[in-house]
């Protein structure tokens, strides 16, 4: 049994798979021995652009390409998870990257300690690589390092794919809700055991992802999420305070910019 699975998310996803397959192949490059403890999964959406092309390329690196049409990015994540035999599962959807060279050495030697969940930072990036900044920087979501399902109270606390997860304890997403990542994540906290914060970066993010491009209904389904763990009236009264934090944050940036 590989010790990681590793799963990318496509569909048409031509113009930013590449940066994706070439940093995990890297990455493991760069550690000896390595490539025998991951499991690299492509599920990819039937796509009709040159994706499948590209990820062949890969070949080597990728254990398994599965493309067929799918009911959305979360039915897919489904059916990665029911493919993953690793110890581990990450999510590394196209355009995200493995943030550098020695993340994979350091994850392995913090699997030592046998946590269900690590979880980290997240740099985000544009679409030409260029650095955006800390998740943790660029928005309102502090990253604690002591972490509780509660503390996603006001939010997703961590990025989706700066979190890690022992296999047996992911439940499988909720196809019909665009925020269904964040309910996993809690879901996952509630399970583990042992949950861990790595002092350093595990991944790229590439901004503008399903959530973004479907924002309106996003929200709703995240109202939908956090109902289901901490009640209505807890949730209403979160929400004022997101709205609030929110207001908080960009006039403090703003100041920031005007000082500077």
């Amino acid at each position: 049994m590989p010790q990681l699975t590793i799963i990318t998310i496509t569909y048409n996803a031509e113009k930013y798979l590449g940066r994706t397959l070439q940093s995990v192949a890297t990455a493991a490059r760069l550690v000896p021995g390595v490539a025998d403890s991951i499991e690299y999964i492509l599920v990819d959406g039937a796509s009709t652009d040159a994706t499948l092309q590209i990820a062949e390329r890969y070949s080597l690196i990728l254990s398994r390409i599965m493309s067929e049409p799918d009911h959305g990015l979360y039915d897919a994540m489904n059916k990665g998870l029911s493919l993953a035999t690793g110890e581990y599962v990450w999510f590394l959807n196209a355009g995200d990257e493995i943030h550098d060279g020695q993340v994979l050495s350091r994850l392995f030697h913090a699997f030592e300690s046998q946590a269900d969940v690590y979880y980290s930072d997240a740099l985000f990036v544009g679409k030409n690589g260029e650095s955006v900044g800390l998740r943790s920087e660029v928005t309102p979501h502090s990253l604690p390092k002591k972490i509780h399902w509660r503390d996603f109270a006001l939010g997703m606390k961590i990025s989706h794919q700066a979190f890690i997860v022992r296999r047996e304890i992911a439940p499988p997403y909720d196809i019909t809700n665009l925020s269904a990542d964040i309910d996993w994540e809690i879901e996952c906290l509630k399970r583990s055991k042992k949950t861990e914060y790595l002092p350093f970066i595990l991944c790229r993010y590439l901004v503008g992802g399903l959530s973004t491009q479907q924002h309106r209904r996003s929200l709703l389904d995240r109202f939908k999420v956090l109902r289901k763990h901490f009640g209505l009236l807890p949730t209403l009264w979160n929400h004022a305070r997101i709205g609030w934090r929110g207001v908080r944050f960009v006039a403090t940036k703003k100041k920031s910019r005007v000082n500077t």
